[in-house]
């Protein structure tokens, strides 16, 4: 399933391509021309963006036969689809096509590789993405990171409380910080950001339902949840570890006892994987 906006998202993007026109197609293409080809990958990964695919490519009137599934694993070379429809109609697809389901499936592929190497650690530790996405694509790449086992964590500032350092500034302290949120009532949810033990042990106590330790290294976020423990707190809440974590790093974290790892890597960091769309036959 796709989000209900998802088609007036697409065709944005189209407008973005198409509000002039496809010059050079309209130039060289006769009406009438009618035109098959494939979408092949050009390296391994995880594909994800099928569902919009298929929206897209009826929106520009032309057909796209899926031979694969949102979620599945590909090899260098493997068939995505099959396109077929009025040669212009396919052309003027391809690009916007393959920019977002390749965009989708980089996301989608990174996500795969951090959760593979946690869960070797940990099986139920969760990898979660921040809100450090592409202006205006944050539901697709959050899509991608879902499909494949990860969790969008928030889509937008009004899923829950997260009170970060430059709330924390202008609040004063992370215990008047949960307090205020609580009073507020505005959300059922309330996580905090911490930087060390002592704000770590502060917002347990004040009853955050998540604590994130904010760039911890491994060693230390280890010992934070040993602190939490010793506390009694640690199973009153959820540990969140964030903060420079990507794939060479993510199993020392996982390792350490925390229940969820954010991180920016899959929208931010991780490269879109290679697609292309080959024209493969002709009718007039």
């Amino acid at each position: 399933m796709v989000d209900s906006d998802t088609r007036e998202d697409i065709n944005r993007m189209i407008q973005e391509d198409l509000w002039a026109g496809d010059v050079t197609t309209d130039s060289l293409i006769d009406e009438g021309v009618e035109a098959e080809g494939v979408i092949l990958t050009t390296q391994p990964g995880y594909i994800v963006g099928i569902s919009e695919m298929l929206i897209l490519f009826d929106e520009l009137g032309a057909n796209i036969i899926p031979k694969v599934s949102d979620g599945d694993e590909v090899k260098e070379g493997d068939l995505i689809a099959k396109v077929e429809g009025p040669a212009k109609s396919v052309l003027k697809s391809e690009r916007v096509a393959l920019n977002l389901l390749s965009r989708m499936s980089g996301v989608a592929t990174a996500t795969k590789e951090m959760a593979d190497k946690a869960r070797e650690v940990n099986p139920d530790v969760v990898i979660a993405a921040t809100r450090k996405t592409t202006p205006l694509l944050r539901s697709f790449e959050k899509r991608a990171v879902k499909v494949v086992g990860g969790e969008p964590h928030r889509y937008h500032l009004g899923d829950f409380v997260l009170i970060k350092d430059n709330h924390l500034k202008l609040v004063g302290s992370v215990e008047d910080a949960v307090r205020k949120a609580k009073e507020a009532g505005l959300s059922d949810r309330i996580e905090v950001e911490v930087t060390d033990m002592e704000e770590a042990l502060s917002g347990a106590k004040a009853g955050a339902d998540i604590v994130m330790l904010d760039n911890f290294d491994p060693e230390g976020a280890k010992r934070a949840v040993e602190a939490l423990e010793k506390a009694g707190l640690r199973e009153k809440l959820l540990l969140e570890a964030s903060g420079g974590i990507d794939p060479s790093n993510v199993e020392d974290y996982a390792g350490t006892g925390v229940d969820i790892i954010s991180s920016s890597y899959m929208t931010m960091s991780a490269p879109a994987l290679d697609i292309k769309l080959e024209i493969t036959g002709k009718n007039s």
